[in-house]
Formats: C-alpha cells, structure tokens, sequence
C-alpha cells in the first residue's frame, strides 16, 4: 500500500471539514492523517490529508477532492519536493534512577522536555515520521504513560507552485 499526501486550500467557512471527511466515509477511504488550519488570509484553510491504498484509489481520491466547491486548489506532496513534519507529545513514567537516561534520549533527538512531574515527564518532538519512529523505539524499554500525535503537516519547496488567490 503507498501513501499519499494531499494538501487542500478550502474555503475557511463551517461545514468544509465535514463535507471533506463524508466523501473518505462515503467512498471507504481511509484518512491516516488529517490537519487543518487557517492561512495568512483568513478566508482561507490549509488541509493536509495522509491517505494511503492503490495508484487507481489514490488517483481516484485527488479527482474527487477536485470536484469540491469548497476546494480552491490541491496539491500532492511528495517526498523530497516537500518539507513534512510532526509533533509528538509523549508523558513517560520516569524514576529518579532513570530519569537522567529518558533525558539523555531526547537531547540526542533535540526532543524538549515541556513538564516535570514527580514521576513523570512529558516531551515534545518535532520530525519526520522516521525520527518520531526512531526515537519511539529507543522508549520502549521505559512506560509511556500517554501518548498524542498531531498529524502530518507540510509545504512544498521553492516558489515554482505557489498559489495565489
């Protein structure tokens, strides 16, 4: 299965968002990652949409996105041609004896540390989906309490495809 990174400019008005999930829900595609937020113009949306299926469903899921009165343009974004990242937050039960080897991970990862608990401490990293992978799987051996991510968000490269409205 290949994943695909779609990024919407909509309409910032009530109702796009649900109008945009009930065409995945209808159709039975999957939304991965899905995050929005308002542009320099505020009469504008940013949508970034990670969905993943085969060429034919991906294809399928743009051209139907297309059709959308409230979307102004679509991009995909691809690897290499883009600049993508992630935020993770992740609150992790840490003991005074190893409370010194949690923080040591995550000032390799410039990960910060954004609350100090009693037994616990809550980190924040900012990546590409293979640094917050990399940097989960050196936690595993301690217990992560909670754990929330944000969603992909990106932008494409240079100045070649920038849209103006």
């Amino acid at each position: 299965m290949k994943k695909r990174i779609y990024q919407l400019l909509v309409d910032n008005t009530s109702g796009v968002l649900s109008r945009i999930a009930g065409l995945f829900s209808r159709r039975g595609y999957n939304i991965d990652s899905l995050t929005v937020g308002v542009t320099a113009d505020p009469r504008y949306s940013r949508m970034t949409i990670v969905s993943s299926g085969d060429d034919l469903t991906l294809d399928q899921i743009g051209k139907q996105l297309e059709k959308l009165e409230d979307v102004r343009n679509l991009k995909i974004l691809k690897e290499g041609e883009s600049v993508t990242r992630e935020l993770v937050l992740i609150k992790i039960k840490a003991s005074q004896e190893n409370r010194q080897n949690i923080i040591s991970i995550a000032n390799i990862f410039r990960a910060k540390i954004v609350d100090v608990g009693v037994n616990s401490l809550v980190i924040e990293l900012i990546g590409t989906d293979s640094k917050l992978k990399a940097f989960s799987e050196l936690l595993e051996g301690y217990e992560i309490l909670e754990l929330a991510r944000t969603g992909l968000t990106g932008l494409s490269r240079g100045m070649d495809d920038v849209t103006y409205l």
